[in-house]
C-alpha cells in the first residue's frame, strides 16, 4: 500500500473514530470524553488553518491564535449586550477575523523571515492587550459567556453537548476538505510555488503578494470560526488563551503532526493533548518532557508524524 494510501485510510478511519465519541461516551457514562475530543478539534481547526499559511505558504505565523479571540469576542461581546443569534455572531467572528487578517496582512506580507515572525506576534500581542486592557469586558478576568449561540428555526441547539460536538465534527471535516481543495487548486499550488521561489514566481507573471495576502485572510477566518466554537464549548473566554504562547502551542502542533500535510495538524493536536492530558498528570514540568520529545520528532522523522507514514511506502518497480 502507497504513502498516500495510508494517509487516506488514517484519515478516514480518525474521522470515523471522531464519529463515534458521542456513541462511546454514552454507552460507557463517559461524557468528559465528549469535552476532551471537542477540545481537540476545536483547536485542530485553528491547526489546519495555520498549516494553510506555514506549511503551505512557509508564512511562520506567531500571532496566529489571537483570532481566536477574535472569534470568542464575537460571542461574548454581543452576549454580553443581550444578542445571542448565532446569525450575528457568526458572521460577525468570521468577518471581523478576516478584516483583521486583511489589514495586518497587508503589512506583515511585505517583510519576510523573521521580520515577518516578529511583527505578526506584534500584532497579536496588541490584540492581546487590548482584550486586557477594555475592563467592561472583563479585562484580564476574562468574559463569561452566559449561554451559547442560538441557531436560528431550531436546525440545531448548541445548548445539547452532542449537538455541538457534532457541529465541531461537521467544520473540521469542511475544514479539511476546503485546505484540500485549495492546496490543489491553481491558487493552492501558485502559493506553493511562491513558498519555494517568490521571485521566478513573480517574473512568470503572478502577483504573489496578492495570492499569499487572500491565504492569509482565508486562514484567518478559518481561525475565527474556531474561535466562535471554542467561545460556545467553553462559554467563557479570556485574554490569557490568545497570548504568544498560544500561538508557539498551534506552531508545535503542525510541525508535530507534519507540515504540508491536510491531516498532519490533526495528528499533531491529538498528540498534543493527550500527552498535556497525561503528562500534566505525573508532573507540573510536562512541557520539559514534551519539549523533549518535539525536538526527537523533528531531529530524527522527517515531515513529523504523517511524515512517519511515508516510511511505509513501497517502492514502486
Amino acid at each position: 500500500m502507497s504513502a498516500m494510501n495510508l494517509r487516506r485510510w488514517l484519515t478516514a478511519l480518525c474521522l470515523a473514530l471522531f464519529a463515534l465519541v458521542p456513541v462511546v461516551a454514552g454507552v460507557f457514562g463517559q461524557p468528559f470524553l465528549l469535552d476532551i475530543f471537542d477540545r481537540i478539534m476545536i483547536i485542530s481547526i485553528a491547526a489546519v488553518s495555520l498549516n494553510l499559511i506555514m506549511g503551505y505558504g512557509g508564512m511562520i505565523s506567531f500571532g496566529h491564535a489571537a483570532y481566536l479571540g477574535i472569534g470568542a469576542y464575537s460571542i461574548g461581546i454581543p452576549a454580553y449586550y443581550g444578542y445571542y443569534d448565532a446569525a450575528l455572531q457568526l458572521p460577525l467572528a468570521i468577518a471581523a477575523s478576516a478584516l483583521f487578517a486583511l489589514v495586518t496582512g497587508y503589512i506583515c506580507l511585505r517583510t519576510r523571515g523573521v521580520y515577518f515572525i516578529m511583527i505578526t506576534l506584534a500584532f497579536a500581542q496588541m490584540a492581546y492587550f487590548a482584550f486586557i486592557s477594555v475592563e467592561e469586558y472583563g479585562g484580564d478576568d476574562g468574559l463569561v459567556i452566559e449561554a451559547r449561540s442560538r441557531v436560528p428555526a431550531g436546525v440545531v441547539d448548541l445548548e445539547s453537548n452532542v449537538q455541538l460536538y457534532y457541529v465541531v465534527f461537521a467544520v473540521l471535516v469542511g475544514a479539511l476538505y476546503l485546505v484540500h481543495r485549495i492546496v490543489n487548486s491553481r491558487f493552492g499550488l501558485v502559493i506553493q510555488g511562491a513558498k519555494d521561489n517568490d521571485e521566478r514566481m513573480r517574473a512568470i507573471g503572478f502577483n504573489t503578494f496578492r495570492y499569499r495576502l487572500t491565504c492569509y485572510v482565508i486562514a484567518g477566518a478559518m481561525c475565527g470560526l474556531a474561535g466562535w466554537l471554542l467561545g460556545n464549548f467553553n462559554n467563557f473566554f479570556s485574554p490569557e488563551m490568545i497570548a504568544w504562547t498560544r500561538s508557539g502551542e498551534l506552531i508545535f502542533m503542525v510541525v508535530l503532526g507534519g507540515m504540508g500535510s491536510v491531516f498532519g495538524p490533526v495528528l499533531g493536536t491529538v498528540a498534543f493533548i493527550v500527552l498535556e492530558e497525561v503528562l500534566s498528570g505525573f508532573t507540573i514540568y510536562w512541557e520539559l518532557i514534551f519539549g523533549a520529545f518535539l525536538i526527537l520528532v523533528v531531529v530524527f522523522v522527517r515531515g513529523g508524524l504523517m511524515g512517519m507514514i511515508a516510511k511505509f511506502e513501497r517502492p514502486r518497480p
